[in-house]
Order: C-alpha cells, then sequence, then structure tokens
C-alpha cells in the first residue's frame, strides 16, 4: 500500500485499486498527536506523583517517548483512514 514511509503507492499491485484517490489530509497526524499526548502525559503524571525524578529524566522520556510512538503511529492510521476512505465510499466535494 505505501511506496515510502508515508506515500501511497499509485495504484494496489494485487487488484488494481487507484490510491491517488485517497487523501487522509490531516486526519492520521490529529490522531498520533491525541493518542501520544494522552500517553505521554499520563505517564509523566504517574513518573511524577511516583517517583519525583529529575526534570532532565522527564525530559528524556517525554521526547523518547513522543518521538517513537508517532513514527510507530502515523503509517497505520494513515492506512487505516485510507481503508475507511474506501470502505464507506467517501469522495471529496460529494454530498448524498
Amino acid at each position: 500500500m505505501f511506496d515510502g514511509f508515508l506515500t501511497f503507492k499509485p495504484s494496489c499491485q494485487v487488484c488494481g485499486l487507484d490510491y491517488s484517490t485517497f487523501n487522509a489530509g490531516d486526519g492520521p497526524a490529529f490522531f498520533v498527536m491525541s493518542i501520544v499526548g494522552i500517553v505521554v502525559v499520563g505517564l509523566a503524571l504517574w513518573l511524577e506523583i511516583t517517583f519525583e525524578p529529575p526534570i532532565w529524566v522527564h525530559a528524556s522520556v517525554a521526547i523518547t517517548l513522543s518521538v517513537g510512538l508517532s513514527l510507530l503511529l502515523v503509517r497505520p492510521l494513515k492506512g487505516m483512514l485510507a481503508a475507511l476512505q474506501f470502505a464507506n465510499k467517501a469522495e471529496e466535494g460529494r454530498f448524498r
């Protein structure tokens, strides 16, 4: 489905489905920011209440988790949103 990290291939190699009509827009970024934000802030609160570490520990944990989880989640979420567009026959500028 993907040609690069986040770039769709022109079409499916098996069935020939045209991927150029799929446009996830900012949807994957919104969901990634929401999920990662909840996890990182929740962990930071738990870490502070439980261990009271210095600020450099908070910074290193938050930066590592933010970057790692963002890179881990953005591709599957983009694929999922494209699959939802296909399943629901969503088209830009068309109303039922």
